[in-house]
C-alpha cells in the first residue's frame, strides 16, 4: 500500500482523537472503579488494623502476665527447694561424764527415781559454827556496793541467817514439788516435774522445760511454776494455755552430780536435757531459759529443732561484732529508724560505751576468774558460808537493778526476801557445788573464748524473747534476727532484770503464755 501525505495527516488526526477518547474513558473508569475498589478495600483494611491493635494489646498483656506467672512459679519452686533443704544443726554426739572410763557393755540405768532433799542437825550445827567464826573488813565510807558486797550489811544478813533463818522449814518448801533423779551419761541429773492438779476434759497440757543459770538454781522457778501449771487459780483467766513444768539442775549445780571429766559445756548440757525429755516420754516440747539456761536451750533448738516446738528466752547474748553491727551502733544514736532500732532500743542501748562496755566490765570480773582458774577462788567460797553468800548475793543486787550499786544494802530486800535469797545460797552450800558451777565457765570459754562457735548454726524454731529493762545488756530485735530466724514475739518488759522468774514471775509467765498461744495458732 502506498501512503499519501493527506492520508497520513488524516490517520494521525484520527489516532489522536482515539487516544483522547481512550484516556477519557480510562479516567472515567478509574474514577468509577477507584470508588468501588475503596468500598471493597477500606472495610478489610479497618478490620486488619483493629486485629493488629488487639494483637498488640494481647502481646502487651503477655509481656506483663507471662513474667509474673514465671516469677510466681519460680518463687514456688525456690520455696519448695528451700523447704527440702536440710537445716544445719548442731551435732548431738554423745558423752560420758562419770568417774573413770565408760563401761563398754554395761547399760545405763534409765529409771526415773524419786528424790527428796534432806538435812540434819549436824549440817545445821556446822553452818552455825562457821557463821559464828566469820571475820569482816570494815567498808570504806560511802562505798555502798561500789566495791562489792558492803560488809556492814553483810553482818546483818549473817545475823539473820544465824538466828532467824529456818533451813528445815525451807527444805519443806523445796520438797513441796516432786523431785527426781535419773542417770544420764554417767552422772545423776536432778529435776523437778510439776503437773497441773486438775486437767479439764479436752484441755491440752504443754510440756515446758525451764533452765536456770549462775548463780541461780531450780529454786528460781518456784514462784512462776503455779502460774504456769494452774493459771486459773492465780487470776490468769486465759486458761487455754496450761503447762507441766520440768526444771532440771545443770550438772554441777545443786543436786545434779558434777561432771568428773573435763569439757562439760552448754552443748553437753543441751544433749543431756534432750535425753531427759525423751526419757520422760516427750517427743515435742517448749523450752525456756535465762543466763546459762538461755545458751543451753538455744543449743537445744539448734541440736534437735524437730523436738522443740518453741524457744522462749529472757536474755539474748550475741557476741558477734561484724561491720553491719558496728554501722548499726554508729548510726543508731542519730537515725535509729534507718538501722531498724526502736525508740526503746535507743533508750536501753545508749550511751553505748557506758552501757555496753564500762557496765559490762564492772559486772564481769567474776567471769574472768571463773573462765580461767575457778578452783582457786572456789576453794575459799566452798569453805566459808559468809564468803559464799557475799559472792552470790552481790549478783542479785546489781543484776536486778543497776542503780542498786548506790545503796548501802544493795537494794536486795526491795525485790526479794532474805529467806528466798538464803535458800538459794543454801542449795550451793549443802551440795558443795560452788566450785563445779564455776567450772562451767572454764569449760565453755576455754573451747570458745567469745562464745560464737554455736552461732554459726541459726535458730529456725519459733522464738519468743522477753527483753527486761534492767538486764545486763540489751539485744534489739533487729540484732537478734541475724541468728534467730523465726521470732514470733519480742516483748519490751516494763520492769525487771536478770533473774526474771525469781523477781517478776507474773510478767514472765504472761509472756511465755502469750508466746505459746501465738505458736499454737501458726
Amino acid at each position: 500500500m502506498i501512503w499519501t501525505a493527506s492520508s497520513l495527516r488524516e490517520r494521525s488526526q484520527r489516532g489522536s482523537w482515539q487516544r483522547r477518547q481512550r484516556t477519557a474513558s480510562l479516567r472515567a473508569a478509574a474514577t468509577q472503579g477507584g470508588a468501588g475498589m475503596w468500598q471493597e478495600v477500606l472495610p478489610n483494611a479497618w478490620e486488619s488494623i483493629l486485629s493488629r491493635i488487639r494483637s498488640f494489646e494481647y502481646s502487651q498483656k503477655n509481656a506483663v502476665l507471662v513474667p509474673a506467672a514465671a516469677l510466681g512459679v519460680g518463687g514456688m519452686l525456690v520455696c519448695w527447694l528451700m523447704s527440702r533443704r536440710k537445716i544445719k544443726t548442731l551435732e548431738m554426739g554423745d558423752g560420758w561424764w562419770g568417774s573413770g572410763k565408760k563401761p563398754l557393755k554395761e547399760k545405763e540405768d534409765e529409771r526415773i527415781r524419786p528424790f527428796q532433799i534432806e538435812t540434819s542437825d549436824k549440817e545445821i550445827q556446822d553452818l552455825h559454827h562457821r557463821l559464828d567464826q566469820a571475820r569482816y573488813t570494815p567498808p570504806l565510807e560511802g562505798a555502798a556496793f561500789h566495791y562489792g558486797f558492803n560488809s556492814n550489811y553483810l553482818q546483818k544478813v549473817v545475823a539473820y541467817w544465824r538466828n532467824q533463818f529456818d533451813w528445815r522449814k525451807q527444805v519443806e518448801i523445796l520438797n513441796k514439788y516432786p523431785h527426781f533423779q535419773t542417770t544420764i551419761e554417767g552422772i545423776n541429773i536432778h529435776f523437778i516435774h510439776v503437773k497441773p492438779s486438775y486437767i479439764p476434759h479436752g484441755q491440752t497440757v504443754y510440756p515446758l522445760l525451764m533452765v536456770h543459770g549462775w548463780p541461780g538454781s531450780f529454786y528460781e522457778f518456784y514462784k512462776i511454776i503455779p502460774l504456769l501449771t494452774e493459771p486459773d487459780k492465780h487470776s490468769l483467766s486465759e486458761g487455754d494455755v496450761v503447762f507441766e513444768v520440768i526444771c532440771p539442775s545443770i550438772p554441777g549445780y545443786g543436786f545434779s552430780e558434777a561432771p568428773h571429766q573435763k569439757g562439760f559445756d552448754t552443748i553437753a548440757a543441751a544433749r543431756i536435757f534432750h535425753k531427759l525429755m525423751s526419757r520422760l516420754g516427750f517427743k515435742e516440747y517448749y523450752i525456756q531459759g535465762g543466763d546459762w539456761g538461755a545458751q543451753i536451750t538455744t543449743n537445744m533448738a539448734q541440736m534437735l529443732p524437730q523436738s522443740v516446738k518453741g524457744l522462749h528466752l529472757n536474755v539474748v547474748f550475741i557476741n558477734e561484732w561484724g561491720l553491719g553491727r558496728m554501722i548499726s551502733v554508729m548510726l543508731g544514736a542519730y537515725v535509729p529508724w534507718l538501722v531498724g532500732l526502736t525508740r526503746e532500743d535507743v533508750r536501753r542501748v545508749y550511751p553505748f560505751l557506758q552501757k555496753n562496755i564500762y557496765d559490762l566490765l564492772r559486772e564481769s570480773g567474776y567471769l574472768h576468774i571463773q573462765a580461767t582458774k575457778p578452783d582457786t577462788a572456789g576453794c575459799g567460797l566452798n569453805d566459808s558460808p559468809v564468803g559464799l553468800a557475799a559472792y552470790i548475793l552481790e549478783k542479785f543486787s546489781t543484776w536486778t537493778d543497776k542503780s542498786f550499786l548506790h545503796k548501802d544494802d544493795g537494794g536486795l530486800e526491795s525485790k526479794y526476801s532474805l529467806d528466798e535469797l538464803l535458800t538459794n545460797v543454801m542449795i550451793y552450800w549443802v551440795t558443795s557445788s560452788i566450785v563445779s558451777s564455776m567450772r562451767f565457765y572454764k569449760e565453755n570459754f576455754s573451747k570458745d573464748p567469745d562464745l560464737t562457735a554455736a552461732w554459726r548454726v541459726n535458730i529456725y524454731v519459733p522464738t519468743g524473747i522477753a527483753a527486761f529493762p534492767q538486764e545486763i545488756a540489751h539485744t534489739p530485735r533487729i540484732w537478734a534476727k541475724k541468728n534467730f530466724k523465726n521470732i514470733v514475739t519480742y516483748s519490751y518488759m516494763p520492769r525487771g532484770g536478770h533473774f526474771a522468774a525469781f523477781e517478776e514471775p507474773r510478767l514472765l509467765a504472761q509472756d511465755i503464755r502469750h508466746f505459746v498461744r501465738k505458736v499454737e495458732q501458726l
